[in-house]
């Protein structure tokens, strides 16, 4: 017997490729890769700040931490960036021991312009340092609170389009305007993303391998539902946390039929996570896919000195090699391990090197995985109807 894995029927590649180019009509994120970035260039170029500090949560934050924590530790930037998102108000004491406020220009960022921990925070520092045009800038929507409020503060502003939602808004001036302020290279970025945009939509080697496993992911979304991102590098923990909110948000949904959808996201960093999780993917519940990330190339060349100590010999093996290529060897053989036991689906994606153009590739490849699973699932990608009920519990509870 022959039995699908839901209600919900799969559709062709050829359906599912038109729904994709459909989605273009009306999605924004899809052409972010075309813009013209030359006013937010000559913007950057007048910042004089040392410390930029970004006031936001969730999609106006993860992906630009995601890029930024990436190249952070292997390209010099012109200048650090730091990031308050939570009301958590131990964490915003720790974070402003890391800035000179006299030296920071503060950008603060929210969709809808009253997001109340962007705002509350925003208050708070607001209290510290006047906030001006000459140490603060504003990204939102045109039309929001927080633009007027930029208006009649003479504050500048960048526009976030209204058909790019906050988690695919990383190639947007959410994006694209800090990062360009520290000094990464803003136009590399977007050339990658538009070559992934090309092959994808001219049919080639993206299309054919995201609509792989997107399909398998789907289709097999009973059995594996738990879909395990193991990245062998501290510098995609930021990316990590990004895919986390785009998987979740975008893949936890009611589709068409009525029924609830939902991928779960996990993710681990190697070799770190070798020593809790890894036991649980090896010998716990099939319920799980993984995908290792390994980077070819950290532009670093530090090495494990060829040292011999007392009652520790039988690590001398390591002496001499360099910390890339060993955590290089951890990863392939995790990855070995759970090829050999053959009941795990797994696959690999490698990084030649550490720089802006890889990071952009990964990213705008899973937003186009995030938008097929969920034309594939028949749910919208772009909504988040489950978490409004909190937002409209707590503003009951702030107006009593």
């Amino acid at each position: 017997m022959i039995q699908a894995t839901n209600f919900q029927p799969i559709i062709s590649d050829e359906v599912l490729f038109k729904a994709i180019e459909a989605e273009k009509e009306s999605i924004g994120y899809y052409t972010l890769p075309f813009q013209d970035t030359t006013h937010i260039k000559e913007y950057a170029a007048t910042v004089k700040q040392q410390c930029i500090a970004i006031i936001g949560i969730g999609g106006s934050t993860l992906g630009t931490y995601a890029i930024y924590s990436f190249l952070r530790d292997a390209t010099e930037l012109d200048k650090t960036l730091h990031f308050f998102e939570s009301t958590d108000p131990l964490d915003i004491a720790a974070r402003l021991k890391f800035i000179d406020i006299e030296n920071t220009l503060f950008i603060v960022i929210s969709k809808s312009g009253t997001t109340i921990e962007t705002i509350s925070i925003f208050k708070y520092l607001h209290s510290l340092i006047p906030m001006s045009a000459e140490n603060c800038l504003i990204i939102t929507e045109s039309d929001s609170k927080l633009n007027d409020y930029a208006v009649n503060e003479g504050i500048k502003t960048f526009e976030i389009p209204k058909n790019v939602g906050g988690r695919f808004s990383v190639f947007s001036s959410v994006g694209l305007v800090p990062l360009a302020i520290v000094g990464v290279d803003i136009d590399a970025l977007l050339a990658s993303a538009a070559e992934v945009h090309d092959s994808f939509f001219s049919q080639g080697e993206d299309y054919h391998s995201l609509v792989t496993k997107a399909r398998f992911l789907v289709e097999n979304k009973k059995e594996y539902n738990i879909n395990v991102l193991f990245s062998y590098s501290t510098m995609l923990e930021g990316f990590n946390k990004w895919y986390v909110q785009l998987w979740g948000e975008s893949l936890g949904k009611v589709d068409t039929t009525g029924m609830k959808q939902g991928l779960t996201p996990i993710g681990l960093i190697g070799p770190v996570d070798q020593h809790s999780f890894l036991q649980l993917i090896v010998e716990g519940v099939r319920d799980k896919t993984v995908t290792f990330i390994v980077i070819d190339d950290f532009l670093c060349s530090s090495s494990i000195p060829k040292m011999t100590l007392r009652g520790l010999e039988s690590t001398d093996n390591v002496n001499g090699m360099t910390f890339s290529r060993l955590i290089q060897m951890q990863a392939h053989a995790t990855i070995e391990a759970i090829k050999e036991l053959q009941d795990i689906p797994y696959d690999v994606i490698t990084i030649s090197e550490v720089n802006e153009a890889n990071i952009a590739k990964l990213m705008y490849s899973y937003e186009l995985l995030t938008s097929l699973c969920a034309q594939l699932m028949g749910i919208n990608a772009y909504n988040q109807p489950g978490v409004e009920a909190g937002k409209i519990i707590l503003k009951k509870s702030l107006e009593t």
